[in-house]
C-alpha cells in the first residue's frame, strides 16, 4: 500500500512531476491527432484504389493486349470463389470537343458497365446514373446516342471547399475520340492517310473515383466501341485486362493464387494457338500490387511519419529520465528511511516504476482525451479558419480530399497509450536502479536531513 500512496503523493506534491505529465500528455495528443489523420488518409486512399481495381487483375501493360479472353472469362465465371468478372480495354486516345481544333491526350478505358459495376466500385462513382449504372453510356437527353463517361476533374473544377457544382441535367456535348489501332504484332493496323480510328461520342456522365490522376486523365467508352477504336476487334478479339471480384468469404491473397493457377493452366492449354505468345506477357496481381505505384508512395510517407514520432517518444523518455533524477535527488531521505526499515531494492524499484506508470497513464489519458476532442471538431475548426483566414490543411482545389479523417482507430489509440507508458517506464529504469542502490547510512547522514 505504501508504494501506491507514495507514488500518488510524488505525482501530486512534486511540481517537477507536472513537467513529465505535460510532456507525456502533449506527446500523446500530437501523435493521436497526426496518426489518426495520416492513417485515415492512407486508409481512404487504399479503399479508393481497391474500389477502382476490384480484388484481382489479370492483365498486361502492352497496348497490344491478349486474345482468347472469352474462354478464360468463362472459366472464371464457373469458379466457385469468383463473384464477378469484367473484361477491360485500356489504351490512349486523342480527344477533341466537337467542331474545335483543341485536343488532349487521355487514358481510354473500355468497359461493359453492367459487368464492371459488379466487379469494381465503378457504379458508386457516377452522378447522373446513380440509380441505373448499367445504362451509364446512355445520355439522358438522347438514349440513342453512344455516350462517354469522363473523369470529374477533367469536366468540372473543384471549388475552394472541394465540392463540384454539378449541372442539374447533363449537357449535350460531343467529343471526337481518335485512337491508333494496333494489330497482334504491335504494328499499325492501318496504312496511308487513314491510320487513325475516329468516332464521335456524347456526354453521358462523370466518374468521381476520388483518385486525382484517374479523375483527371481518364475517359470511359463502351467496351465494343473501345475495342474497335483500338483495333482489337478482329477474328481473335483482344483485351488488356480482366478485373475480378471474389465472393465475400474469399481472402484476396488466396483468391489471387487460385486465379494464377487457373491462368497458368489456361496458358498451357492454348500454347499451340497462333497468338499464344501474347499470353506470356499477362500477369495476375492483387489490387494492391496492381496499384502499387501509387499506394507505395503513401505507405512510405506513413512509415516516415511513424519514424518521426518514434523520435518524439525518445525525447519523452529523456524528459522522464531527467525528472526522475531530480525527484530521487530530493527524495533520498525517503529512500533511506524505507531501506532502514527493511524495504528491499526490488520494492524501491517498484515504487518508482509505479510512479512512472502513474505519469504515463494519467498523461496518456489526458492527451488522448484532448486529441479525441480536437479530432471531433477538426473539420469545424478548419472550416472556421478558412472562412476567416483562408487557411486549409489541404487545398481542396488541388488535393482530392473531402473532410479531414477524424475517426480514431481503437488499435492505433491503444498502441499510442502503451507506447507512452513504456516510454515513461523506460525513462525511470536507470534512476530507479540508482535509488535502489542508495545505502541508508549515506542518505540519512546529518547533512542530508
Amino acid at each position: 500500500m505504501y508504494k501506491v500512496i507514495l507514488a500518488i503523493r510524488y505525482l501530486l506534491k512534486r511540481r517537477i512531476s507536472y513537467l513529465a505529465f505535460l510532456a507525456v500528455a502533449l506527446c500523446v495528443f500530437i501523435v493521436v491527432v497526426v496518426m489518426t489523420v495520416m492513417t485515415g488518409v492512407v486508409g481512404d486512399f487504399k479503399e479508393k484504389n481497391h474500389n477502382f481495381a476490384g480484388d484481382c487483375v489479370v492483365g498486361t501493360e502492352s497496348l497490344v493486349g491478349f486474345p482468347y479472353y472469352e474462354d478464360f472469362v468463362k472459366k472464371l465465371e464457373q469458379a466457385d470463389f469468383v463473384y464477378a468478372v469484367s473484361p477491360v480495354i485500356k489504351s490512349y486516345a486523342l480527344v477533341s470537343p466537337g467542331q474545335t481544333s483543341r485536343n488532349v491526350g487521355l487514358e481510354l478505358i473500355g468497359i461493359d458497365p453492367a459487368r464492371h459495376i459488379r466487379a469494381t466500385g465503378f457504379g458508386d462513382t457516377l452522378y447522373y446514373h446513380q440509380n441505373d449504372p448499367a445504362k451509364a453510356f446512355c445520355p439522358e437527353y438522347d438514349p440513342n446516342s453512344i455516350g462517354f463517361i469522363i473523369g470529374i476533374d477533367r469536366w468540372i473544377a473543384r471549388n475552394a471547399e472541394g465540392r463540384y457544382d454539378y449541372e442539374s441535367v447533363a449537357r449535350n456535348e460531343e467529343l471526337i475520340v481518335s485512337c491508333v489501332p494496333l494489330n497482334a504484332k504491335g504494328a499499325l493496323s492501318k496504312a496511308g492517310t487513314d491510320v487513325v480510328n475516329t468516332k464521335s461520342f456524347y456526354f453521358s456522365d462523370t466518374s468521381h473515383s476520388g483518385l486525382a490522376k484517374v479523375d483527371y486523365w481518364t475517359i470511359y467508352l463502351p467496351f465494343e466501341q473501345a475495342q474497335m477504336l483500338c483495333g482489337m476487334d478482329g477474328q481473335d478479339k483482344r483485351i488488356n485486362a480482366i478485373h475480378i471480384k471474389f465472393k465475400p468469404d474469399e481472402k484476396v491473397n488466396v483468391g489471387c493464387e487460385k486465379v494464377s493457377a487457373l491462368w497458368q493452366n489456361f496458358v498451357r492449354e492454348n500454347s499451340g494457338r497462333d497468338k499464344a505468345n501474347l499470353l506470356q506477357n499477362v500477369t495476375v496481381q492483387s489490387w494492391k500490387s496492381y496499384r502499387r505505384t501509387f499506394i507505395a508512395a503513401m505507405e512510405k510517407e506513413q512509415v516516415m511519419m511513424i519514424a518521426v514520432f518514434m523520435m518524439v517518444g525518445i525525447i519523452t523518455v529523456f524528459i522522464v529520465l531527467v525528472v526522475f533524477y531530480m525527484i530521487i535527488g530530493h527524495k533520498s531521505k525517503d529512500i533511506g528511511i524505507l531501506k532502514s526499515i527493511g524495504v528491499s531494492n526490488g520494492n524501491i524499484i517498484q515504487l518508482f516504476s509505479g510512479f512512472a506508470f502513474l505519469i504515463g497513464i494519467s498523461g496518456s489519458a489526458v492527451g488522448a482525451f484532448c486529441g479525441w476532442l480536437f479530432l471531433l471538431k477538426i473539420n469545424s475548426i478548419e472550416e472556421w479558419l478558412f472562412r476567416h483566414f483562408g487557411f486549409q490543411l489541404w487545398d481542396r482545389t488541388i488535393y482530392a480530399i473531402g473532410e479531414i479523417p477524424h475517426r480514431i482507430e481503437p488499435e492505433v489509440l491503444g498502441l499510442i497509450v502503451l507506447a507512452a507508458i513504456a516510454a515513461c517506464l523506460a525513462g525511470a529504469i536507470i534512476p530507479s536502479w540508482q535509488a535502489a542502490r542508495l545505502k541508508p547510512v549515506d542518505s540519512l547522514r546529518v547533512n542530508q536531513l
